[in-house]
């Protein structure tokens, strides 16, 4: 039997910007119950504010990226190239970095230990869930360029 995922890297399971929004959701409630600040306030929101600022370039970046190379964005539907030019030549994956420095932005931005501590676990479901299985799928759709892609260009930085 034909796996019915195999024409795109993400079938839809575990959707990205969920899971970062997930998490930043989950952060905001624990800090409702538990409000513990992490960053000294004469810097916190400067910091949460660059780094936000970061993430929505580097986002930004990587979508008209792709949109130039005429792949789509959403994991599902068929990635139709290997984008090696603009964000992707510095990482494999500036998208999921762009979350995780929003996750970083937003917990900087309002002073939240636990907003920051729930950036492990997004992280940790994009690197140990969704990434590999986009690896595999774009390995046996493009074995000639990603194999190559992958040992030239770090999966984050």
């Amino acid at each position: 039997m034909s796996n019915p995922d195999a024409g795109v890297a993400n079938a839809g399971r575990i959707r990205p910007p969920l899971v970062s929004l997930a998490a930043i959701v989950l952060g905001v409630l624990i800090h409702i119950v538990w409000p513990v600040r992490w960053l000294p306030a004469s810097i916190n929101t400067a910091v949460g504010v660059v780094l936000v600022l970061l993430a929505v370039a580097l986002f930004v970046s990587a979508v008209r990226t792709f949109g130039r190379a005429g792949t789509p964005v959403p994991g599902d539907r068929p990635t139709t190239s290997i984008v090696r030019t603009g964000p992707y030549r510095l990482t494999r994956n500036p998208i999921y970095l762009a979350f995780t420095l929003l996750h970083l932005g937003v917990a900087a931005w309002i002073n939240s230990l636990a907003v920051l501590l729930t950036v492990v676990p997004a992280v940790a479901i994009m690197a140990l869930v969704v990434i590999p299985r986009e690896e595999r799928y774009l390995a046996s759709r493009f074995p000639a360029e990603y194999l190559p892609y992958t040992r030239d260009v770090r999966r984050w930085l």
